[in-house]
């Protein structure tokens, strides 16, 4: 039986009441996003467990960090895995449906998600697990558009998504007029084909930074890539 609980350096997330669990994407994008930024402003859209949230609260110590997700027993245990947390007083987490936001009191200087992207043919039967998987709770034309208008001038925007969905994603972002900064290719060992990819945008245009991560090395040991990424957070 898989633990109900997943301990980092500075926190623990429990995920047992959660649709989905503490997983490798969310951690590398909590560690990769904005990192040649200090937002002060944070949205984590999808927030689970509230994983992102807090790994963003912990990297940046002046950041206040609003997560939402519609699940209302994520919800509850995200909020509870903030509060224990050295960062509870930074993080707020609420049940919202972004895809029916309408509350635009703030602005943000980062909006980041870990969002579903399965396909309406792959559902699985159980609810709560095929929305926090699949698009059709949050289909990436709303996660944009809504996320637009929402950015700051100077925000960013960043996300993880399949590899085989980046050049989509990346047209329809443009056509909402957020330009690609920042991509990273996502592969397990150098000689498999990438599988996952962290992209960043923002409002102005900027040449794009484009690089690659192997996760193992050609022996199967985590590269150092990957191990400098991540050592403030995994024990």
């Amino acid at each position: 039986m898989a633990n109900s609980y997943f301990q980092f350096k500075q926190f623990t997330i429990c995920h047992d009441r959660c649709a989905m669990k503490v997983g490798t994407d969310g951690v590398l994008l909590g560690a990769w996003a904005a990192s040649d930024k200090a937002p002060t402003r944070i949205l984590d859209v999808g927030t689970g467990s509230g994983l992102i949230a807090i790994m963003l609260a912990q990297r940046f110590e002046h950041a206040t960090v609003r997560g939402i997700d519609i699940d209302s027993d994520s919800v509850e245990q995200a909020r509870e895995n903030a509060e224990r947390s050295p960062f509870g007083n930074r993080i707020t987490i609420e049940e919202s449906d972004f895809s029916k936001v309408t509350y635009l009191d703030v602005k943000y200087s980062l909006i980041i998600s870990n969002p579903p992207f399965y396909k309406e043919e792959t559902l699985g039967g159980d609810a709560r697990r095929d929305s926090a998987r699949h698009t059709c709770s949050l289909p990436f034309q709303t996660l944009i558009a809504n996320a637009t208008k929402m950015l700051d001038d100077e925000g960013v925007f960043a996300v993880i998504i399949p590899t085989a969905a980046a050049n989509n994603f990346v047209a329809e972002c443009a056509f909402n007029n957020l330009y690609l900064h920042r991509r990273l290719d996502i592969k397990t060992t150098p000689r498999k084909v990438a599988k996952r990819t962290m992209l960043e945008f923002g409002k102005r245009m900027h040449e794009t930074e484009k690089a690659e991560l192997c996760m193992r090395d050609s022996n199967n040991n985590l590269s150092t890539e990957y191990v400098r990424l991540t050592e403030d957070f995994y024990l």
